[in-house]
């Protein structure tokens, strides 16, 4: 936040020419499949306090009342911080930018050795709501050894 440096991006790839012409059995789809994303940061990480995250979204033709997200973070199935973001009523026919600031708990030195020596055991799972109805359940894990080993 303070340095407004880019930590990571994620994109939906635009469609392609081919995407729209071949056909789908929707049976065959797993509607949870890209629900998951997997981040790699380097320790410093660790030791950052606040950082915001920009998303970017779109709402087809019918409004969607009281958008909400609930994040929780978790190392080794024990939580360790949880979000809670409003965005209220968004109308329909819109593209949206939001941004969530994340402020993170302070973490003792010997817990953020222990994350970097355990990659992937530190994961989140984000929940989002319409009308306080569960709509779409993301999964995230995380590695805190980027850079490690590599120099």
């Amino acid at each position: 936040m303070e340095s407004n440096t880019v930590l990571f991006e994620i994109a939906k790839p635009p469609p392609s020419d081919d995407d729209e012409e071949e056909e789908t059995d929707t049976e065959d789809v797993d509607p949870n499949a890209g629900r998951f994303v997997r981040y790699q940061f380097t320790p410093q990480f660790l030791k950052l306090t606040t950082v915001g995250a920009t998303v970017e979204f779109q709402v087809g033709d019918q409004p969607v009342n009281n958008f909400r997200m609930i994040e929780r973070h978790y190392f080794k199935e024990k939580l360790l911080k949880s979000f809670d973001f409003n965005f209220g009523f968004i109308i329909p026919n819109s593209k949206n930018t939001c941004e969530h600031i994340y402020e993170f708990p302070g973490l003792e030195p010997e817990q953020i050795k222990e994350m970097v020596e355990c990659p992937f055991e530190t994961k989140s799972d984000s929940f989002y709501f319409v009308d306080n109805k569960l709509i779409m359940h993301n999964k995230a894990d995380y590695a805190y050894n980027g850079g490690i080993g590599s120099m």
